[in-house]
């Protein structure tokens, strides 16, 4: 058996995920009071209780998904004596969750990685005022006819008796994430009229997605510039496996690739479909989801049928993975 570790990204939040664990785990609680000490807030205990208001805001649901599955790695670790580099031949995240493989693989201090996110969650919500922007995932419809479809709505098409007007605004995917489920990005007005072109055009459904802003398009150009000043300042090292990022889709190890990769990720399409689809070539036929919720393991059934996925991101589920390793 072949596995990768993978990370959640936004959307996988919840009120009381990895309080269990926390419970359980006295290397789950360290995590959380070593992230409530590096950003100078509670942040576990809004984790633990909410309000979901709160917890959903980009600049606390970042650094809260990555405490969680960081919690998740140091409990494996030191309860069960998981060494990532035996176990995992690729660690992957989702979005930011690319932040919690790097510090899962060693390259980040989880300190560190809490910091960057808090910077990301917040430079990515200032990049375009709130109601500016949006995101719409278009189920039933591949990458290229969804990358049509986006590029017509940035062109004006689709807005009925005002046609043409709009164009010029931002619409692009930003998330490929699986056959069928792809996500669009930009200008409210734009995305809107994507969401009335998929369905001329075959889409399934098309859902407006709760996000307070654009992520993955060039509308977060000014969160990007943010970044890359921020990581410019930070050491990284070389993960104890290969990282396989969102942008390119290809494994690697160097570090100064990764930190640029982590500034182009910020307005770059997240390629999750070709990422999977890279570890799945060079061997892996397992994907364990670290952390909070199951969405990477409906992926991963969406984007090839022999791929196995197990969640682990409660004790119970703990136990159940450190069985099979």
């Amino acid at each position: 058996m072949a596995r990768a570790f993978v990370f959640p990204g936004q959307g996988s939040q919840a009120v009381g995920m990895g309080r269990e664990l926390a419970e359980a785990f006295a290397p789950a609680r360290q995590v959380f009071e070593e992230i409530d000490e590096a950003l100078k807030q509670r942040l576990s205990r809004l984790i633990f209780e909410g309000p979901e208001a709160d917890l959903r805001l980009t600049e606390n649901a970042q650094p809260a998904l990555m405490a969680v599955s960081l919690a998740v790695m140091r409990t494996l670790e030191q309860e069960g004596g998981v060494n990532l580099a035996d176990t995992a031949e690729f660690v992957a995240g989702h979005s930011l969750g690319e932040y919690s493989a790097l510090a899962s693989a060693g390259t980040l201090e989880v300190a560190e990685a809490a910091q960057l996110l808090r910077r990301r969650g917040a430079a990515m919500q200032a990049a375009v005022p709130v109601g500016e922007g949006a995101m719409a995932a278009l189920l039933g419809l591949d990458l290229e006819d969804a990358q049509a479809v986006a590029e017509a709505a940035a062109a004006g098409e689709g807005a009925g008796e005002g046609a043409g007007e709009g164009a010029g605004d931002i619409c692009t995917t930003a998330n490929d994430n699986a056959p069928g489920q792809v996500v669009v990005s930009g200008h409210t007005s734009a995305v809107e009229r994507a969401v009335a072109l998929a369905a001329e055009r075959g889409a399934r459904r098309s859902i407006m997605l709760p996000v307070s802003a654009p992520f993955h398009c060039s509308l977060m150009a000014p969160a990007a510039d943010v970044m890359a000043e921020a990581l410019a300042k930070v050491t990284l090292q070389p993960p104890q496996v290969p990282v396989v990022p969102n942008v390119t889709a290809e494994p690697t190890s160097e570090p100064e690739t990764l930190r640029r990769l982590l500034v182009e990720q910020v307005t770059a399409v997240v390629r999750w479909r070709e990422s999977v689809l890279a570890m799945k070539a060079r061997g892996v036929d397992t994907l364990v989801e670290v952390g909070s919720g199951k969405v990477l393991c409906g992926l991963a059934r969406r984007i090839d049928r022999e791929l196995s996925a197990q969640p682990v991101g409660t004790p119970g589920e703990v136990e159940a993975l450190l069985k099979t390793l």
